[in-house]
This record gives C-alpha cells, sequence and structure tokens, in this order.
C-alpha cells in the first residue's frame, strides 16, 4: 500500500537543479593550489566531487583549468548560526525598524547569504522566529531565500518559537510543527526566555522526535543547573543537538564551568561559540570559554551571528575573521581555529567531511596566500567553489602612491604606479 501521510516540501534535499540526466559531469582544473602542508598540487573536480588530486602540473583536464598559484586551498567553511530573518535590517535609511514585510525580507536574507558565500560559507543555518504578529511568514521569506539561492549555496532554516509552555505557549507549539512540515530542517528556541525552561525544552525535543529532525537552541548557558538538565535531556538525541552561543560560561567559575562542560560533552551536545559578537537575544559580548570545552570533549564550531542588526550593527559574517579571533584571542592554533569554522561547522550541520583529497565533496575555498596563519590575519582575495563550480569571487588589489627614489634611504620601496603617472596614485 502507498504511503498516504503528508511529506513536507523536500527544500533541504540536495540541489540536483544543475544536473541534467545524462549529461557527463562539468570537470574543472585547479592547478598549483597551496594546501596547508605546504605541497603544490593540481585538484580536479568532477561535478559535485573531487576527482584527483596529483603534484602540480601533473593532470591533464578535459574542461577549464584555474591558475590558482599563489593561492592557499581549503574546504570550504560552513554558517553554523546565522540570522536570516534580521540580517541586514541595520542598514534601512529611515528613522524608524526595519520592514517586516516578506518581500523585504526575502531581499535581505538573499543578500546576506550571498555576501557570506563571498566570505567563502557554502552553506548556511539561518535561524528564524516565528509566532507573533508575523506567524510563518518570516519563516516563508527565508525559505523563499533559499530557494532563490539555488546552485550558489545551501541555507537550512531553523524555527524559533517565543513561547512553547502555558497557555501562551500552545499556539507556538503548534506553530512549531505548521513551521517543519512548511521546510523548515532545524527546531530551536530560546528556552532561557520562556517561563518554563525546562518545559519549553521538552517541547522542543518532542517535535525534533517526531519530525525527525535536528535541534539547535539558544542559551547563554549561565544557569548551571538548567544547563545540566538541558543535557540530560538532550544527550543521545539524534540527529543530534546544538547549543549556542553558550557565552554565560566563561562567567561561571571555573570548576563549574568545567563540570558543565564535562555534561555537554558526555551528552553528545554541540556547541557554537560567536566570536564576532553576540546575536539577537544575546546580550552577552564575551565567548564560550573554547578551551576550556573542547579540553573537555566537546565538540565546539565557530558562526557568526548577527549580520549588521540591532544586535551587532557592524557583524561581518566573515567566517576567516571567526577564525582569526580564534586564534588571535583564545589562543587555538592556525589549523584548529579554521577547522572550528569549516571541518565542525559542518559536522555541526549534519554535512560530510571536506578534504582536499578524491572522493570528497568539492566544497572548497582558495584564499591568497601561502599559509594559514597568512591567510587569517590578511584574507582578502577569495575564490568559492560551491559543488565543484565557482559561485563567487573576490579580487583586492593593494596600491601606494609613487615615491621619489632616495638613493641614500636604501633599496627602492616597490613601483606601483603607471609608468607615466609620474609620482600620482597607482591604479
Amino acid at each position: 500500500m502507498p504511503d498516504s501521510r503528508p511529506r513536507r516540501p523536500d527544500d533541504n534535499a540536495p540541489d540536483s537543479a544543475d544536473a541534467t540526466p545524462g549529461d557527463p559531469a562539468p570537470v574543472l582544473v585547479l592547478s598549483g593550489a597551496r594546501l596547508v602542508d605546504g605541497r603544490a598540487v593540481d585538484v580536479r573536480l568532477s561535478g559535485s566531487r573531487i576527482e584527483a588530486v596529483g603534484t602540480a602540473g601533473s593532470l591533464a583536464t578535459r574542461g577549464p583549468r584555474i591558475d590558482l598559484r599563489g593561492y592557499l586551498l581549503l574546504p570550504a567553511p560552513a554558517e553554523p548560526h546565522a540570522h536570516g530573518d534580521t540580517a541586514l535590517s541595520a542598514d534601512g535609511d529611515g528613522p524608524g525598524p526595519a520592514s517586516h514585510r516578506g518581500e523585504d525580507i526575502q531581499r535581505r536574507a538573499t543578500e546576506a547569504a550571498l555576501l557570506q558565500l563571498g566570505h567563502g560559507a557554502t552553506s548556511l543555518r539561518a535561524h528564524v522566529r516565528i509566532g507573533d504578529v508575523q506567524g510563518l511568514a518570516a519563516l516563508e521569506a527565508v525559505l523563499q531565500a533559499r530557494r532563490a539561492l539555488r546552485g550558489l549555496a545551501d541555507l537550512t532554516a531553523v524555527a524559533v518559537p517565543r513561547l512553547l509552555t502555558g497557555v501562551a505557549g500552545a499556539e507556538g507549539l503548534a506553530l512549531l510543527r505548521d513551521a517543519v512540515k512548511m521546510g523548515a530542517a532545524v527546531v530551536g528556541g530560546c528556552p532561557d526566555l520562556d517561563p518554563d525552561p525546562t518545559g519549553y525544552t521538552a517541547a522542543v525535543l518532542e517535535v525534533a522526535a517526531e519530525h525527525g529532525c535536528p535541534v539547535d537552541l539558544h542559551t547563554d548557558g549561565d544557569e548551571p543547573a538548567r544547563l545540566a538538565r538541558l543535557a540530560a535531556m538532550a544527550g543521545g538525541l539524534r540527529p543530534g543537538v546544538t547549543l549556542g552561543p553558550c557565552a554565560g560560561l566563561a562567567h561561571l567559575p571555573l570548576e563549574t564551568a568545567g563540570r558543565a562542560a564535562d555534561q555537554l560533552a558526555a551528552a553528545g551536545i554541540t556547541v557554537v561559540c560567536l566570536p564576532q559578537g553576540g546575536c539577537t537575544g544575546s546580550e552577552r559580548r564575551t565567548t564560550a570559554p573554547v578551551r576550556l570545552l573542547r579540553s573537555a570533549g566537546v565538540r565546539v564550531a565557530a558562526g557568526s551571528g548577527a549580520l549588521r542588526d540591532t544586535a551587532n550593527p557592524v557583524g561581518r559574517g566573515d567566517p576567516l575573521e571567526a577564525a582569526y579571533l580564534l586564534a588571535s584571542q583564545h589562543g587555538l592554533r592556525a589549523e584548529h581555529a579554521y577547522a572550528m569554522v569549516s571541518t565542525t561547522a559542518r559536522a555541526a550541520l549534519g554535512l560530510p567531511d571536506v578534504r582536499v583529497e578524491a572522493g570528497f565533496p568539492a566544497e572548497l575555498l582558495a584564499v591568497r596566500g601561502e599559509r594559514l596563519p597568512a591567510v587569517l590575519s590578511l584574507a582578502y582575495s577569495r575564490i568559492v567553489i560551491h559543488r565543484g563550480r565557482i559561485v563567487s569571487r573576490t579580487s583586492a588589489v593593494r596600491e601606494y602612491c609613487d615615491s621619489e627614489p632616495d638613493p641614500a634611504a636604501g633599496p627602492d620601496l616597490p613601483r606601483q604606479g603607471r609608468p607615466d603617472s609620474g609620482s600620482g596614485p597607482g591604479s
């Protein structure tokens, strides 16, 4: 008997819109790229996979060849904690609040995702508020943005209800179930803002279990007893539970924070920290204690949080800046900091691992530079590859005006102006 149960739209399935059955997979060769281990290689992409990796100059091509000499080739970052409905809402021209019309939210969500794609994030998870006067309108707008981004980036939505307990929470619980049917891939929310945080968490976990969805909750993490209850309730849930930004853990006594970290690790919960600032609903401007959590065995990823909204009007949404801050302010080695915005962030989103090796997904980021620390320091020029196709390029040129050479001053400065430009600015 055929299955007659209603199915929610497959908005989160792999994008196959660019593929035609029977057509050969497009081939692209990346030549002369540098890997983090220092090797210079050619990388041949076939369709959405890496087909072969060989020494520079060794791979023949059946299609286009891109010269990546001078670039470091990395697994592409992923964005595990964005806010699609509020992104860029601080950029309005008028004195009042930003428009909440569906078309305006869709435009801002699309623009924000493209901005983050330009930084390198080929997969993004966007938290979207549901309920109040807007109902599901913001979620529908973000799902429309997701459809518009097909072939460029993968965007998934987290449904974030305000209240889930008591009389006021009944509507929120019904909306959460409707949001999943509409296409939200993840159920989330903020238990800290509900009068009954434990009941709120239980309701989210129940809906997640009903639909087989991951859970992604906002919490400050500064209430040890509440965090312990959450860990006990969520432990072992599949396909997984993520918490963020957990900045309050950094304000607890070291011994208390250590116990909380052990409980999170035992429950298999992932923590997403926000080194670039807070997010909507979070007043903390600190970052979760990354090294403490990692030493306890907690999987810790890093996200961007607010992207130019009222919570952080100057948010950049740049995963490489998040990695830079983890290295510069938290003392992580560059490779560990970058893994938190790439390998670990992808794992937090339930995505397959990416390595620059044959057989792995062709989700890659090329950044001008020779070594990872230098790339995190000055990551200006970038080439982003999603499903084996170049989807974004950013080029930066730094120029200086000419100066009069002084033989007594030592070696000449590099000349970067036009040969006929005299002492004017370069071009």
